[in-house]
C-alpha cells in the first residue's frame, strides 16, 4: 500500500454522493445516492419523483450524512472499489486525484448536455486529459453576508470589498449578547473542509501559505500568527457560544434565526438566508466580497464545487450516468426554478445561468459570479507555492493533515489551548507527515 493510498484511506474525504439510473437500465434498477445534508442536496432528494417519472425503470435510494462522516465513508468506498454507492457527490479537490488513481469513470454526455456551458474554472477542475470525470451540481466561492438593518443601526456602511479591520469594527458594533445577537459567525468545527476552509482562505488574505516552495510548513510565520490571532479575537469577542462545534449548517441556522450580524461563508448560502420561508432576516441581508487585509492583494474567497461522479466500483454505470446528466442539466435548473423560484436554483456552474435575465434579478447573483471569478486556484497565495487549490492543498495527504490541523485550531477556539500552541502543533504534525510522505527530504 503506497503512502498516498494510505493518506487517502486514513483521511476524511470531501464528498457527497448521489446515485442515479439510466433510461436503458434494467427494470427496477436501484441506485444508491450518498449525499451531504446541505440544502441543495435535500432539495434534489425532494425531486426524486420527477427523475423516476421520466425514468420508470430506475429507483433512487438516498443515504444522507453529516459532511465529515460522509467524507470518511466515501474515501474508503471508492479506494477499495466496494461499490456501495453508484453516484458520489464529491468536491473539486478529489476529482483530479481520484481520476488519476483510476477510481472514477469518465462521463460521456450527448451534445445536448452542452458541456462547454460549464464555467471554465469549474470545468477545468473536473477534467483530466480532456475527459470530464464529474459534473458540477453547484459551484461556489465565499463572500460576506451581513444584516443590513444592524449595519444601519450601527451607523456603518459595508463596502463592496471590506477589510478585516472593518469586519472587526462592524462585528463589535453589531454585537448585543444580551439580545442573543453576535457580530460574526465563522466556522469552528474541525475538518479540512469545515474550519480549515475559512481559515485557509483567511490566511491567504493575510499573506500566509501552507507550504513554501520546498514543501516546508509555514505555520510558524508571522502571517499565520496574524491570521490566528485575528480569527480568535473575532470569534471570542463577537462570536456565538460553542462556536468550535459550528460548521456550515450550524452557522446557516444561526444566521437565519437572526443570531449573526456577519457571516463569511459559501456563496451558495445566499439563497437560504434570503428565503422568507426559512429565514427570519430574509429582507435584511446584504452581500459583499470576502474580506482582505490592508496592503494584501488576496481576498479570503475560495473556489469549490460539489460534483456528481461515478465510482469505478459501480455495476450500474449507465444508470448512474443518466442520473448525473439529469441532475446537472439546464432542465434540472429550470425544474427547480418552476417549483421554488430562480433564487433557489443550484448556482455557480453554468455560464447560461448568469446570462439569464430572470436570474440576473436575484440580488446575490452578480456577487456570486464576481467571487467565483476572483478565485485563482493556480495562484492561491501572495508568495509562490508548489501547490494548487485555494482553500485546500491539492495533494492526497491534505485530507488527513488538514483535518488534524483543523482539530488544533478548533481546540484553540474552544480555549483548551492557545492560538500559539495550536500553530506550533500544526507546524510539528504537518512537518512530520510531509517528511513521512517524502515531500521533505
Amino acid at each position: 500500500m503506497t503512502v498516498r493510498f494510505r493518506a487517502l484511506m486514513g483521511a476524511c474525504a470531501v464528498g457527497m454522493f448521489a446515485t442515479g439510473a439510466a433510461t436503458g437500465a434494467m427494470a427496477e434498477t436501484t441506485i444508491t445516492v450518498a449525499t451531504v445534508n446541505n440544502g441543495d442536496m435535500i432539495r434534489m432528494q425532494g425531486l426524486t419523483s420527477e427523475f423516476e417519472k421520466a425514468h420508470p425503470d430506475i429507483k433512487v435510494k438516498w443515504v444522507t450524512m453529516e459532511e465529515n462522516v460522509l467524507r470518511q465513508k466515501v474515501t474508503t468506498d471508492v479506494a477499495t472499489h466496494a461499490g456501495n454507492y453508484d453516484v458520489m457527490t464529491i468536491g473539486n479537490y478529489e476529482v483530479p486525484i481520484w481520476a488519476k488513481q483510476g477510481w472514477l469513470l469518465p462521463l460521456n454526455f450527448p451534445d445536448s448536455y452542452d458541456t462547454k456551458d460549464i464555467l471554465p474554472a469549474i470545468r477545468g477542475a473536473l477534467t483530466l486529459k480532456d475527459k470530464l470525470y464529474a459534473a458540477p451540481f453547484y459551484g461556489e466561492s465565499s463572500m460576506t453576508m451581513y444584516r443590513t438593518d444592524l449595519m444601519k443601526k450601527a451607523g456603518l456602511e459595508m463596502p463592496e470589498k471590506p477589510t478585516w479591520a472593518f469586519i472587526a469594527k462592524a462585528a463589535k458594533a453589531m454585537t448585543d449578547k444580551s439580545a442573543g445577537v453576535y457580530g460574526i459567525c465563522l466556522r469552528g468545527k474541525a475538518g479540512w473542509g469545515e474550519n480549515m476552509a475559512i481559515l485557509t482562505a483567511m490566511s491567504n488574505s493575510f499573506g500566509a501559505r501552507w507550504f513554501n516552495e520546498k514543501w516546508q510548513p509555514q505555520f510558524d510565520s508571522a502571517a499565520w500568527k496574524d491570521t490566528m490571532s485575528s480569527y480568535l479575537d473575532l470569534m471570542k469577542n463577537y462570536g456565538p457560544p460553542g462556536a468550535s462545534s459550528n460548521g456550515f449548517n450550524e452557522n446557516l441556522a444561526l444566521f437565519q434565526q437572526g443570531k449573526c450580524g456577519i457571516w463569511i461563508d459559501a456563496t451558495v448560502a445566499a439563497s437560504f438566508v434570503t428565503d422568507p420561508k426559512n429565514s427570519k432576516v430574509a429582507k435584511d441581508v446584504g452581500f459583499a466580497m470576502a474580506p482582505h487585509k490592508d496592503g494584501v492583494s488576496k481576498d479570503a474567497n475560495w473556489l469549490w464545487s460539489w460534483n456528481l461522479a461515478i465510482p469505478a466500483g459501480t455495476k450500474k454505470e449507465k444508470a448512474a450516468e443518466t442520473f448525473i446528466e439529469w441532475a446537472t442539466s439546464k432542465k434540472y435548473t429550470e425544474l427547480v426554478a418552476s417549483k421554488d423560484g430562480w433564487a433557489n436554483v443550484p448556482p455557480g456552474t453554468r455560464t447560461s445561468l448568469y446570462k439569464n435575465p430572470e436570474y440576473a434579478k436575484i440580488p446575490f447573483a452578480k456577487m456570486t459570479l464576481k467571487s467565483i471569478d476572483a478565485a485563482d486556484a493556480t495562484h492561491p497565495t501572495v508568495d509562490p507555492v508548489p501547490y494548487t487549490g485555494v482553500q485546500f492543498v491539492a495533494i492526497p495527504e491534505f485530507q488527513g493533515i488538514g483535518t488534524a490541523v483543523g482539530q488544533q485550531f478548533s481546540a484553540a477556539l474552544a480555549g483548551s489551548e492557545t492560538g500559539e500552541q495550536a500553530l506550533q502543533n500544526a507546524q510539528s504534525l504537518t512537518t512530520r507527515e510531509m517528511t513521512k510522505a517524502g515531500y521533505i527530504k
